[in-house]
């Protein structure tokens, strides 16, 4: 069987294999549950490990390396200590939702990995088996909308503590989060567009035909990345939390367990959003460079090795998000604003009027999607609306820069008033 006629068989599930009787459908969802949530669990764990040292190895120092061999068992020591810690709870907290408030944290940040595909199908003697959790044929809708219960659980945090720091945070966030919310949807209507389909299954299944949408959706993927960041709230977009300004922010007055799920909804969250990303614009378990994964029959010697692949590629984004973190300063609360406003919002919408009128004239002009002609127009508009956001519009006008808004005509003629001033001779002389 060719290439093309195996990629045809892709687009239509009843032609890729039979699946499974219910005994067995419902056996196989209960072990794909099992497993994923396992692992994303442990792996948060493992993460905050992670985190640690790469810090360390930034900041050239070694980190965690007394428990275990090489510090591998301290998330095990960090999740001990919080299970024996008291709970503690404020005289004036609203308790029903200050209980509450962690739990509608870490459930979203849990259960929306539930539709994005990790691996290539495997063809059981039972049945086909996809390998996602629930195959929704609404699967990024459901991401959209799920992910986005997660700033209730900050913002009642804040607000049942009864605390103006934790208010401050929680107030924080719940503007952050949805003004970047937004870009984020918008950056994610173009891969839409291309794909002709909203299940995350078929997205990735037009990316192993057409190539990564990376290549052709470049400023989409930088407008949902920088979106990643703000709706995570990692740095520089860490506002809500903000250990220097706020003292934690919205979970000042929690302690134990309560506290350790919000950093597990963190993490559980940046598992997602890097997830999210490699199914989105790279390919998500697509192999590059080989069409051997992509092609019938779905043996379990593809399935491992495509789950391999996915992993490395979120590991990747992981480690993006760490980097970022003990590299880049915090925006001011101000600039953070600016850039979610003025700056992402217009530039998604102006961004799909002109990838939707490039694909109308693609179509019009009769060039085949999927074919290189197609993907390199598609580039080069891509290469050419980054030069002219990254060149011409991103000169410190819109979001000021840190250290001030006047013109630097005007600070050395300040910074000469200070120099006569610290030159002239006092009274007293």
């Amino acid at each position: 069987m060719t290439v093309a006629a195996s990629l045809a068989l892709l687009q239509f599930p009843a032609a890729r294999g039979i699946e499974p009787p219910l005994g067995w459908w419902f056996f196989f969802t209960i072990v794909k549950i099992i497993a994923v949530f396992t692992v994303i669990m442990v792996g948060v764990a493992m993460l905050t490990l992670a985190e640690r040292k790469i810090s360390a190895w930034i900041q050239d120092r070694h980190g965690p390396n007394r428990v275990g061999p090489g510090g591998l068992l301290q998330p095990a020591a960090d999740g001990l200590k919080n299970i024996m810690k008291e709970e503690t709870y404020p005289e004036a907290a609203y308790k029903p939702l200050f209980i509450l408030a962690p739990m509608l944290a870490f459930i979203p940040a849990l259960i929306t990995f539930a539709v994005i595909p990790f691996a290539a199908p495997w063809d059981s003697p039972k049945g086909l088996v996809p390998m996602v959790v629930a195959d929704a044929p609404i699967g990024f809708l459901y991401i959209l909308a799920i992910a986005s219960l997660g700033v209730y659980g900050i913002v009642l945090a804040g607000w049942s503590s009864n605390n103006k720091y934790s208010l401050l945070g929680g107030l924080r966030s719940s503007a952050q989060m949805v003004s970047y919310e937004i870009a984020m949807g918008m950056s994610t209507i173009v891969v839409l567009l291309v794909a002709g389909n909203v299940s995350l299954s078929e997205i990735v299944q037009q990316q192993q035909a057409m190539g990564w949408n990376v290549i052709a959706l470049l400023l989409g993927f930088f407008i949902f990345l920088v979106s990643a960041f703000a709706e995570t709230n990692r740095l520089p977009f860490d506002l809500p939390e903000a250990e220097s300004e706020l003292i934690a922010g919205y979970h000042t007055e929690y302690s134990a367990m309560k506290f350790s799920m919000f950093f597990i909804a963190e993490y559980s969250n940046m598992v997602t959003a890097s997830g999210l990303m490699v199914t989105l614009f790279f390919g998500g378990w697509d192999i590059p460079f080989t069409q051997w994964d992509n092609v019938l029959p779905h043996t379990g010697w593809k399935t491992l090795v495509t789950l391999a692949v996915f992993g490395v590629k979120v590991l990747f984004f992981l480690f993006l998000y760490m980097w970022i973190r003990w590299t880049l300063p915090r925006f001011r609360y101000d600039q953070l604003m600016s850039l979610g406003w003025k700056i992402m919002l217009p530039l998604a919408l102006g961004y799909i009027v002109v990838i939707a009128g490039a694909l109308l004239g693609l179509d019009a002009a009769g060039i085949q999607r999927g074919g290189a002609a197609y993907l390199g127009i598609l580039g080069a508009i891509n290469i050419v609306l980054a030069v002219l956001v990254f060149v011409i519009l991103d000169r410190g006008r819109i979001v000021s820069p840190a250290y001030s808004r006047i013109s630097t005509q005007e600070l050395r003629r300040l910074r000469a008033l200070s120099v006569q001033s610290a030159l002239a001779p006092s009274e007293g002389d």
